[in-house]
């Protein structure tokens, strides 16, 4: 269960999902219940039938900056620049900030190069190697204004349709959460695609509470893991903050029993990161680097709503720490049968 090759399967390419459900709560849901080993079909707006009064359902409200732009070099030749480290404080009005950028660009860009932006945007390359640079940024205006209005939603590279699609799929809409709150990501918690605010309101209706964490997810998140025991691997660190009232929301529920439900791979990573042995979580902020695979402890989450996930991936990983690795596998064969829609705008699994 340590080897990369162990968490392999083949998905028809024509099962990747490019544009997302009609409407958020429409898409289909594989219920898997690890005791009894049985696999269940569903529409994801029957996940209210499965949860019960009392169930704390804790969801990431982390936003997705549209971190992707393109500008120029001096030379005339075209840049592509992805922000991977959305500052956590940005001047208001005019200034420069630096932030590690992906760059794509015909010829590596040399230290000291100027980009030049639409919007008065201009950058400075400072460092760098690899894809991977530091650059300062110069603007006038709101930095966050000019992303909105000049940068894309940077959506993950097995999405393929290059901006087109259906006319219902904005993607500055519908790759981000209903809640989602804080800026700083650069991709979406997509489980939490999933739930539309009628879902949310059928689900409080039921007596189902809800708390929000944070967990800014990096780029990180797309880099595979190349080595052949994936113990070996290292995660990539994320911006991580649990507050005071989400803590001792989810402990009131630990201490009276009732069942803690993550929504997505990235809820998950921050609960059990920051949870004594006891299953009780700390407040706090910081960088979450915990990298979870078969043999893990869990010692807070009961339950896992989450989308289905690439080969050989950490986050497969962690669904096979969670249930059983031959059992993940099962179900993702059965969800292959029966033509699910994967990865981040495709269909979920409820997981308990």
């Amino acid at each position: 269960m340590y080897l990369l090759t162990d968490y392999n399967y083949t998905l028809p390419q024509e099962l990747i999902a490019q544009v997302p459900a009609t409407r958020r709560d429409q898409s289909r849901l594989m219920l898997l219940e690890r005791l009894g080993r049985k696999i269940s079909h569903h529409c994801f707006a029957d996940v209210v039938r499965f949860l019960h009064p009392g169930d704390l359902l804790v969801v990431n409200d982390t936003r997705v900056v549209q971190g992707r732009l393109t500008g120029t070099k001096e030379t005339g030749g075209k840049v592509e620049a992805l922000l991977l480290d959305y500052p956590g404080e940005i001047p208001k009005a005019g200034g420069n900030i630096v932030c590690e950028c992906l760059v794509k660009a015909s010829k590596p860009p040399r230290s000291g190069s100027k980009i030049h932006f639409t919007e008065g945007l201009k950058a400075t390359v400072l460092k760098g190697s690899e894809g991977v640079y530091t650059i300062a940024f110069e603007f006038e205006g709101r930095f966050d204004a000019i992303l909105e209005s000049i940068g894309q939603v940077p959506l993950p590279p097995y999405i393929k349709r290059n901006g087109q699609g259906p006319v219902y799929c904005d993607d500055r809409q519908c790759y981000q959460t209903i809640y989602a709150k804080k800026k700083g990501a650069v991709a979406a918690p997509t489980a939490g695609l999933h739930f539309s605010p009628e879902l949310l309101g059928d689900l409080t209706n039921k007596g189902i509470d809800v708390i929000a964490i944070t967990l800014h997810v990096g780029y990180g998140t797309f880099l595979p893991v190349r080595l052949t025991d994936i113990r070996e691997h290292k995660m990539h660190p994320e911006t991580y903050e649990l507050t005071d009232k989400a803590a001792s929301t989810i402990n009131q529920a630990k201490n009276e029993g009732r069942r803690v439900i993550a929504v997505g791979t990235t809820t998950v990573r921050v609960l059990e990161y920051a949870a004594d042995i006891s299953g009780r979580v700390r407040p706090g902020s910081g960088k979450c680097d915990l990298f979870i695979y078969p043999g893990f402890q869990f010692k807070v989450i009961d339950a896992l709503i989450t989308n289905f996930h690439l080969p050989q991936s950490t986050l497969l990983m962690m669904v096979s720490a969670f249930a059983e690795r031959e059992l993940i596998l099962d179900a993702y064969d059965e969800a292959i049968r029966h033509t699910y829609r994967f990865y981040s705008y495709g269909d979920a699994m409820l997981i308990c």
